[in-house]
């Protein structure tokens, strides 16, 4: 099944767009018709990007930051609203992330995750502000599920994105009267892409995440791109604040990884 979006004469940026689910997220808004920006921290990864997902003549254009640079950020959301015109839309997707016991967990280990994804997601917010304040201008935030679940081996992403979505939902109350939005996505346990392999690396751990999906299947980046299609559409010009879960109901179930027993390494 299809969901047609028309985004002919928009400009979409997505900061992390360049890999993963927000390089599917992008590939939706370029195939809708959307003048598109991708950026983040790996110029070979920008140029490829960039490269693919022009479309009849509609050049993509690249920018390489790191979100923590708050300076970088500003920069290239500057530029890209220069060259692309008034932003509609911005995805901000990047994210860090690796499996570790809390025990185990160095404090700059810690404060890595927690500065890209948190501190990373401020500094686009605040950078696109300017340049989005008006009625119709969507902003959207890549969450997790572990914003809402807890999870062993995640103490450092379950607290970074838990303060994304409080960032999501500040920002709506504080930006709303401008008629720009803030909302939410979060995605569920997506096929082939490099966080589930490291969260569920074994046919194991990925039949138990399967039977913890109410729909029992893993989702692909498009389902997530079809949440961002329509959230940054008219269709969604009253939802603002939310978080939207593309899970297939994981969260419901309390999105189950294995726990590792006591004493194992």
């Amino acid at each position: 099944m299809r969901a047609s979006f028309d985004y002919a004469g928009c400009s979409v940026i997505v900061i992390g767009g360049t890999s993963g689910i927000n390089l599917g997220i992008a590939r939706a808004f370029a195939d809708a018709g959307a003048r598109l920006g991708v950026a983040s921290r790996r110029p070979e990864k920008v140029e490829a990007a960039a490269a693919g997902l022009s479309r009849d003549g509609r050049p993509a254009l690249g920018y390489v930051l790191d979100v923590r640079d708050a300076t970088a950020v500003a920069e290239a959301i500057s530029a890209f609203a220069a060259e692309a015109g008034p932003i509609d839309v911005l995805v901000s997707g990047a994210a860090g992330n690796f499996p570790a016991l809390a025990r185990d967990l160095s404090p700059n280990g810690f404060k890595a995750v927690v500065d890209i994804d948190l501190l990373g997601t401020f500094n686009v917010m605040k950078a696109a502000y300017p340049y989005m304040r008006r009625p119709g201008g969507s902003l959207i935030n890549i969450s997790a599920p572990q914003a809402q679940v807890a999870m062993a081996h995640q103490v450092h992403v379950c607290a970074a994105k838990a303060g994304v979505d409080m960032v999501t939902r500040c920002l709506a109350i504080e930006w709303g009267p401008e008629g720009l939005r803030v909302n939410g996505v979060i995605p569920g346990p997506i096929a082939n892409t490099e966080g589930m392999e490291r969260l569920a690396p074994t046919p194991e751990a990925r039949q138990l995440v399967t039977e913890g999906v109410p729909m029992r299947r893993f989702g692909s980046p498009e389902d997530v791109a079809r949440a961002c299609l329509f959230l940054g559409s008219a269709a969604a010009s009253y939802v603002n604040g939310a978080v939207l879960a593309a899970d297939g109901g994981w969260v419901l179930t309390g999105a189950a990884l294995p726990i590792p027993p006591p004493g194992s390494p």
